[in-house]
């Protein structure tokens, strides 16, 4: 591989998106700043940032060059940021040998990737990233935009309602809250389930992978479980097509649903298969007049019978939304999204940061999502190999039985006869303990083992997340011992003086000292961590 101390910083251009209704740009000037500071140039088209608020003096003033004309802008990049998959005449304006990074969807554009090979070109389809490996989370543009598109929708259901989400009680009538029901719990899923519970609403959702449920339930909403059992999960953090018997059961749990909610938001799609019909014309047709279906698989066919992609009809009294721009309609937020995603893609091109990208087909994060390498197919990309699994621990040799019979294991409970005899010990110790010792100490020695006996069974019986609050608030409890310490201060009348009370007072005072401390410190981390579970 040639060194990229070599070769001269390269130029990243980012073209004006033409595919009809896109307001997104592929980056934007606080990004600009950071690129540059990667060693490289930035040249953005002119009107590029128009439609997302991004003006061309804004990207001036964080060092882009403006170039007017898109034939210009591509001959003059080494790079390309796009968002939407270039058009056959984009990419004859592409300088031979170039790299583009954007959504592809190579299984869905076989002859864009062959005229991206023709070109000789690289391309990074930003929709292969791995999703598997955690470290690729960051370059993870298609979450970023399904998190965007799942709020946009149910602002979009808000809109057509015509009612109010939240509940309300005024003079003139009392106001029933809207019901949300959202089909699939994904990244778009719970997004909109969490934004469409902060308006008020009564949300509840379903998923084929049961173990997205705590996760609706953290979100306000109430998880609808099919009546069938079957595991939906899938490769790459997606579901999976699920049988014919629960596929029906889902069916009769949607008609349920469909005949009691207000709005219905579906997300369902698996990447490379036309979305699964889950509403059918039969149950929008029992929905009440004035409900809303947000379809957000509408560009792939749409999750309801009726769905029109591009569209907001109205089929039996009800408006069925099938936009397919939804992350578009919140330009400025997806653009700034997106462009941080490609940011940390850059930097990991660029860990020199010499201006340079290096495609490192080594790198199982980069192989996935480059889908064409120097004019040659690489898509798709083999299995990501896992990590062996840590061998077992061998299991512990049993304890071999006592002579006599008994058979009891170091683990088990001790015989009788043991347990009889560290009792009479203990009660011969404490026996001269109580002869020899003041009747003051023997009072408070008993105090003191049934505290350590009441904090060992309280700590004990507290499961483990919470003993930091329990430790705080017992902290701030414990501190009763102040009291004692003013008491030892401030001896009462006719105590008889002297050096030995001199350092008891001492004593005291610097118990009270920390006392105090541990008082005001127990409260203060249990406020803390409250607040960490408040809206």
């Amino acid at each position: 591989m040639t060194t990229s101390s070599t070769q001269p910083a390269q130029r990243i251009g980012v073209p004006r998106e033409i595919f009809p209704g896109e307001k997104r740009v592929a980056t934007v000037p606080d990004v600009v700043e950071k690129l540059i500071k990667l060693g490289f140039q930035v040249a953005v088209q002119a009107g590029a940032g128009e439609a997302a608020n991004f003006s061309d003096d804004a990207y001036r003033a964080a060092g882009a060059e403006i170039i007017e004309g898109a034939p210009a802008l591509w001959a003059a990049s080494d790079i390309v940021f796009k968002v939407r998959p270039p058009s056959p005449d984009e990419v004859a304006l592409m300088r031979e040998g170039a790299t583009l990074i954007d959504f592809i969807w190579p299984a869905q554009n076989p002859d864009l990737m062959q005229q991206l090979a023709a070109r000789k070109a690289t391309a990074l389809a930003i929709d292969c990233l791995p999703r598997t490996l955690s470290r690729a989370q960051k370059m993870d543009a298609l979450t970023s935009m399904a998190g965007v598109s799942g709020y946009r929708a149910v602002i979009e259901a808000a809109n057509a309602f015509g009612r109010y989400f939240n509940g309300q009680i005024t003079a003139a009538g009392k106001v029933p809250p809207a019901k949300v029901f959202i089909a699939g719990a994904g990244v778009a899923g719970l997004s909109a389930i969490g934004t469409a519970a902060n308006l008020g609403a009564i949300v509840r959702a379903n998923d084929t992978r049961a173990e997205v449920a705590d996760q609706v339930t953290s979100l306000g909403g109430e998880f609808v479980k099919v009546d069938y059992e079957e595991e939906g999960s899938g490769g790459g953090g997606y579901a999976k097509v699920m049988s014919e018997g629960f596929q029906a059961a889902q069916r009769a749990m949607y008609a349920k649903q469909a005949q009691d909610a207000d709005i219905i938001i579906t997300t369902a799609l698996i990447p490379g298969k036309p979305a699964p019909k889950l509403i059918t014309a039969e149950m929008v047709q029992s929905m009440k007049p004035g409900s809303v279906i947000v379809d957000m698989a509408a560009e792939q066919g749409g999750n309801c019978e009726l769905t029109v992609p591009g569209e907001a009809v109205v089929r039996h009294g009800v408006t069925i939304v099938g936009y397919t721009d939804l992350a578009s309609r919140l330009a400025k937020q997806a653009s700034t999204l997106y462009a941080t995603n490609l940011l940390r893609l850059t930097e990991e091109l660029c860990k020199a940061k010499d201006g340079v990208a290096v495609v490192n087909m080594e790198d199982d994060a980069i192989r996935g999502l480059t889908v064409v390498k120097d004019g040659a197919i690489t898509w798709p990309a083999p299995p990501i190999a896992q990590a062996p699994k840590p061998p077992a621990k061998p299991a512990a040799p049993a304890v071999a039985q006592k002579k006599g019979g008994h058979g009891h294991g170091s683990s088990g409970p001790l015989p009788a006869r043991t347990l009889a005899i560290i009792f009479a010990v203990a009660a011969v110790a404490f026996w001269l303990i109580g002869t020899a010792a003041p009747a003051a100490f023997l009072s408070h020695l008993t105090v003191f083992v049934l505290a350590c006996f009441i904090g060992y069974m309280v700590v004990w019986n507290v499961t483990p997340a919470l003993h930091t609050p329990l430790m705080s608030v017992t902290n701030a409890i414990s501190s009763i011992i102040a009291i004692g310490a003013l008491v030892q201060i401030a001896p009462p009348d006719g105590a008889a003086g002297g050096r030995p009370d001199d350092l008891i007072r001492w004593l005291a005072f610097a118990a009270l000292v920390l006392t105090a401390v541990n008082m005001f410190g127990g409260f203060a981390v249990t406020r803390r961590m409250l607040a960490m579970f408040q809206k």
